[in-house]
């Protein structure tokens, strides 16, 4: 892709508003992450009987949706919108702000912040079980998190100036600061699903995908696109209007934080749930380990660690080198805003070609697009031309954009529909969980390795010229930080003899063909072949 979002790397799914037994006797609904659109629900239930008696289909009868329900449905997009917040930052707007004072490694060392999203599986049922029944099943997590998420924005706002003026000796500082933020938010993420699914009524859960769907997303968007470009000399200049700070744009969103949270704690209740509902800790975990003990299992989890390898140099670089290269970021924002309507298209074309019994057919097909554009955001970087950047030029990358973005999104979907079509539904949360967090592991644990291999491959040496005799001297390398550094005291110039952008573009590529060939299609073909109940664990006795 040659200008990402960053969302790719992360799987961020609706749930399924489903409630499961668990094969030790309790239900786990509220840890489900699900991929099911409304049509997908729709199968799943037929499947289970919920929508036939006797051959005969039951007739839908659509009614209005509730005061209560608007009511609940608003709250759940502003929640979500919270901490989509911060995934905009960490993935999004930060890591170009930073890119002008550090180096790739040091990039990679900041990318870890998106691992709390990635292992959510870790203590999620921890946030399911335990909390205060006088305050809330959810809002005893929620309230917590958003009061924290809040007052870190706040302290962030305070000294973020201080920490991008020298982000090389900060640069653990801000990793441990924004990776604390995402953490927070991935627990009040875990809470509020959990909510989502006694919020609304029975008849109107389909919704709480939608009003994750819409506040999620706006949420990031904000942070990375619409900040990026109000964050912008020329773009503010241009439509004479103030520039908006990363701290001012802090500090607004704590109030809200804040606000949110107040209104939660004087006017919002929350209904009471059955203790019997409630999964222990310990079962969770128990079914967590019979899941990954099936053969079947392993493999996919295999797939789903390594597939997503050979992209990872155009999804974690392409972008930060365009911009390098003299793409401006208003106009990186304004060509991700334009992909994310057909972001939403392409969804829905690749929900219809994922029906079926081979929902991975369209998931395998994908993968050749998808290399394919990440070769030619490789050629584009490389003949990327001097600024200022052409019309035409623009609109190709922004074609290009929609294109790649729209392989991936076709991907996302199929292997989604493969989740939901194997997943055992008497523990369908833990199981669809379980399965996600491999797909998030795949596309987060490779991004701190390619960025640090962009340095590592790199040549620069530290030229300095002497201003009397006019002779050439090269003094060091001009890669490390220290190197850089020594240069600029020394009035030297870098020159860059290789980028290794190049060269783990193309490794990554290479491992990508190989591994899709040698790999990913004769076994995603065997497990698509599978008959579903080779995917369940309650048949396993």
């Amino acid at each position: 892709m040659a200008i990402t979002s960053g969302l790719n790397t992360i799987h961020i799914a609706p749930r399924t508003p489903k409630t499961a037994r668990s094969p030790y006797g309790a239900n786990e609904s509220d840890l489900e992450l699900s991929l099911l659109g409304e049509e997908e629900r729709s199968e799943a239930a037929s499947d289970l009987g919920d929508t036939e008696e006797q051959g005969f289909p039951i007739p839908e009868v659509k009614r209005p949706i509730s005061n209560k329900d608007k009511r609940g449905i608003a709250l759940l997009i502003v929640l979500y919108l919270i901490q989509g917040v911060p995934l905009g930052l960490a993935l999004g707007s930060v890591p170009f702000l930073l890119r002008e004072h550090l180096s790739y490694s040091q990039l990679g060392i900041f990318a870890l912040t998106a691992y709390p999203y990635s292992l959510k599986l870790l203590w999620s049922p921890i946030v399911d079980a335990v909390y205060f029944p006088s305050i809330g099943r959810r809002k005893s997590w929620i309230i917590p998190m958003q009061l924290i998420i809040g007052s870190l924005m706040l302290y962030i706002s305070l000294h973020v100036q201080t920490l991008l003026d020298n982000p090389e000796d900060n640069i653990y500082k801000l990793t441990t600061i924004f990776t604390s933020l995402v953490f927070f938010s991935a627990t009040q993420d875990i809470a509020v699903d959990g909510w989502a699914l006694t919020l609304l009524s029975h008849e109107n859960l389909s919704y709480a995908s939608t009003c994750q769907t819409i506040g999620l997303n706006t949420g990031y968007f904000a942070s990375f696109t619409v900040f990026l470009a109000f964050n912008s000399e020329v773009f503010v200049e241009k439509w004479g209007i103030p520039l908006l700070t990363l701290s001012t744009y802090l500090r607004f969103w704590s109030v809200i934080c804040y606000a949110v949270t107040f209104w939660l704690i004087f006017f919002e209740t929350e209904g009471k749930e059955k203790e019997e509902d409630v999964m222990s800790i310990k079962t969770v975990y128990f079914t967590i380990w019979d899941i990954c003990k099936l053969k079947h299992v392993q493999s996919l989890i295999v797939i789903h660690c390594f597939a997503k390898l050979g992209f990872q140099a155009n999804e974690a670089v392409t972008s930060l080198k365009m911009v390098e290269k003299g793409l401006g970021r208003e106009d990186l924002a304004i060509a991700v805003l334009i992909d994310f309507p057909f972001q939403i298209f392409g969804g829905w074309i690749a929900a219809r070609w994922s029906r079926g019994d081979k929902p991975l057919r369209p998931w395998l097909w994908a993968f050749w697009p998808r290399l394919g554009f990440a070769l030619v955001a490789t050629m584009i970087v490389y003949w990327f031309p001097a600024p200022p950047i052409s019309t035409g030029f623009f609109t190709f990358l922004v074609i290009h954009t929609v294109l790649s973005s729209f392989s991936s999104t076709v991907q996302f979907v199929g292997l989604s529909a493969f989740h939901a079509r194997i997943s055992d539904p008497v523990i369908g949360g833990t199981y669809m969980t379980l399965l996600n967090t491999f797909t998030n592991l795949g596309g987060t644990w490779p991004r701190f390795f390619v960025l640090k291999g962009v340095d590592f491959f790199t040549v620069a040496t530290c030229n300095v010229t002497d201003a009397g005799s006019g002779l050439t001297t090269q003094i060091g390398e001009c890669v490390s930080d220290v190197g850089k550094s020594v240069c600029v005291d020394a009035a030297g110039e870098c020159i860059m003899e290789r980028d290794g952008y190049y060269w783990v573009s193309g490794m990554c590529l290479t491992f990508g063909v190989a591994f899709l060939l040698g790999y990913i299609i004769p076994t995603a073909r065997k497990l698509q072949a599978l008959p579903v109940s080779q995917w369940r664990i309650s048949s396993k006795g």
